[in-house]
């Protein structure tokens, strides 16, 4: 891989998650903070209307709008549609002035602590997330959606990623939270800088990697009322082993609703505010040992 040139930090691409947004405006105030001698970095506030109103979003989510052909639809017009556009030109203008690295913001009301999204398995993310996890045990690394095609923000990039804190409440900032953040932004460009210079050591690690396999609504009836919510049990348990049999629901009566799989998975963004209107209840995914 060559060097690396330009990284762009992106926060608030959903405009009630504070702690992205708050740290893009910190770096904008002190930007000595997050700048280095081999590489250009860059920062924007993905949604900035949506921020100073508080929303998720103006018209649609801003994180669903950059389908390459969507990008190139010049009938979308919504704020969102136009706003993505807006970014792509800054992040993918050309061979000199486009981005190597995207880090894209986002906090969530899932127990999700500090973790990584990979929409690919680029070797450079893969030793990126396996160092990360070395120093810090608490990051988590997660392999969702494929990028081929993909609407994120991240996928501007091929080596585009998300940092995903929670818990915390939509348009609520969490100073811990905040903190550490923060910290894993410094080590990540510390380690892009070691890059450039060739100073990383080779060696040989395992990454847990918990692979995406598919979503869960929750149980509704005839008219798409939610009938259950997510059992006590299971609630803030992400990352968690859930085996055939353990509660998952719990409906309005009262009674259990359980996993009825034939094997182990990994639950994540449970309960997640947001995905409530995009009938979500969690993510599955299943644990994998990488040797990196």
């Amino acid at each position: 891989m060559q060097k690396i040139n330009r990284v762009a930090i992106v926060g608030g691409t959903h405009g009630n998650e504070f702690t992205g947004a708050f740290l893009v405006k910190k770096f904008e105030k002190y930007p000595n903070l997050i700048q280095k001698s081999s590489f250009e970095t860059l920062t924007i506030l993905g949604n900035p209307k949506a921020f100073k109103t508080g929303k998720r979003y103006i018209e649609k989510d801003l994180n669903r709008c950059f389908l390459e052909e969507n990008l190139q639809n010049l009938h979308l017009s919504s704020y969102e549609d136009i706003r993505a556009k807006e970014i792509t030109a800054i992040l993918k203008e050309d061979n000199q002035t486009k981005v190597d690295v995207i880090i894209d913001l986002h906090s969530t009301t899932a127990n999700m602590g500090l973790s990584i999204i990979l929409g690919n398995q680029h070797p450079f993310l893969l030793q990126l997330s396996t160092y990360l996890t070395a120093i810090n045990p608490l990051v988590k690394v997660c392999f969702t959606i494929p990028e081929n095609g993909s609407n994120f923000l991240r996928s501007l990039s091929e080596m585009g990623f998300v940092i995903e804190v929670g818990a915390v409440a939509q348009g609520v900032l969490n100073a811990d939270l905040f903190q550490k953040t923060e910290e894993l932004i410094y080590t990540i460009l510390d380690y892009l800088e070691r890059y450039n210079y060739s100073d990383i050591t080779e060696t040989n690690h395992s990454l847990t990697l918990y692979k995406y396999i598919g979503t869960l609504d929750y149980p509704r009836n005839e008219n798409g009322e939610i009938q259950a919510m997510i059992h006590p049990d299971l609630q803030f348990r992400d990352y968690e082993p859930l085996n055939p049999g353990d509660p998952l629901f719990l409906t309005l009566d009262g009674e259990a609703i359980a996993y009825e799989g034939t094997s182990t998975i990994y639950p994540i963004f449970i309960n997640e505010a947001a995905y409530y209107e995009k009938g979500i209840a969690m993510l599955f995914t299943e644990k994998q040992i990488l040797n990196i």
